[in-house]
């Protein structure tokens, strides 16, 4: 190995370190929680020391913060994934529908940034605001977008459920919470409750012909 791909592959290193690091402070939060968590301890799942995590996040707080940033479902893809989907309206309202159960209910980190969001919000309250901006807002403004184009169209009526898109993701939510709490005690049927979901919505969006 030359010198030169020597200095490249510490640089990639280097690079990596924060993501690695983050990486490991979003193992210890969910297992202990903000106040429970040490730095050190962050540190010791990689083999560093805490001088090495506060050379990238110099405090707690810091590292948190980053770290609900690092974990956040980016919303790129999902943007992505929404602008190719096809078919109908009700096709593409299922498939979004899927594509929000996959982001949510589906991630398991999505899902232990809930657990976090819920333990730690009130402290910091920004990571919530954060959290909406980037995921839960845009999958709303999506659906909302769809299904207003549905009932231009003609194929979806003018009901309350078309004027509130939370009510047709809401489900998706409690799928996530679902599986945080009663997983382990009481599991569910996720394919049967997913595809009960979209009927419900479907049938409930649906403009009736006379």
């Amino acid at each position: 190995m030359s010198a030169m791909e020597k200095k490249l592959s510490r640089a990639e290193q280097k690079a990596r370190r924060p993501h690695e690091i983050l990486d490991a402070a979003f193992e210890e939060f969910v297992e202990k929680g903000y106040a429970a968590t040490r730095v050190e301890d962050v540190g010791a799942r990689l083999g560093v020391t805490k001088g090495t995590v506060y050379l990238y996040f110099p405090t707690k707080e810091a590292l948190f913060e980053a770290t609900i940033g690092h974990v956040s479902a980016p919303f790129e893809d999902v943007r992505a994934s929404i602008d190719a989907l096809q078919g109908s309206h009700s096709d593409r309202l299922r498939q979004l529908l899927l594509l929000g159960y996959d982001k949510l209910a589906g991630d398991r980190k999505t899902r232990e940034l809930l657990r976090l969001q819920l333990a730690e919000g009130s402290r910091f309250p920004n990571i919530i605001d954060r959290h909406y901006g980037e995921f839960v807002a845009p999958l709303l403004d999506a659906v909302r977008a769809l299904i207003e184009q549905g009932v231009a169209s003609g194929e979806f009526h003018q009901g309350a459920a078309a004027s509130m898109p939370e009510v047709v993701i809401s489900s998706a939510i409690h799928l996530t919470i679902w599986k945080l709490i009663f997983a382990d005690r009481n599991p569910i049927d996720e394919a049967t409750f997913i595809e009960a979901h979209i009927d419900l919505v479907l049938n409930g969006l649906l403009a009736r012909r006379r």
